[in-house]
């Protein structure tokens, strides 16, 4: 999950999994594969860290990355 917020200032998470695309309009809009859209403050760089913080942790991406950047490499 990922937390982002609604441009009204709530904060709310997100199943990362499920997001399909996110575009800047210039608001960041973030879709979902049920097509159903969210509107968040958060820049469009922002959202995609998080989006691979979150895989990275659940062991879907990254984890060769971070044992390579334990060894110095």
């Amino acid at each position: 999950m990922i937390t982002v917020t609604r441009l009204n200032g709530k904060p709310f998470s997100l199943n990362a999994i499920y997001i399909e695309t996110i575009e800047s309009f210039p608001d960041t809009t973030i879709t979902l594969t049920n097509g159903k859209k969210h509107v968040v403050r958060e820049p469009h760089g922002q959202v995609t860290a998080d989006i691979e913080s979150f895989y990275a942790r659940i062991s879907l991406l990254g984890k060769v990355k971070v044992e390579e950047e334990y060894d110095g490499e």
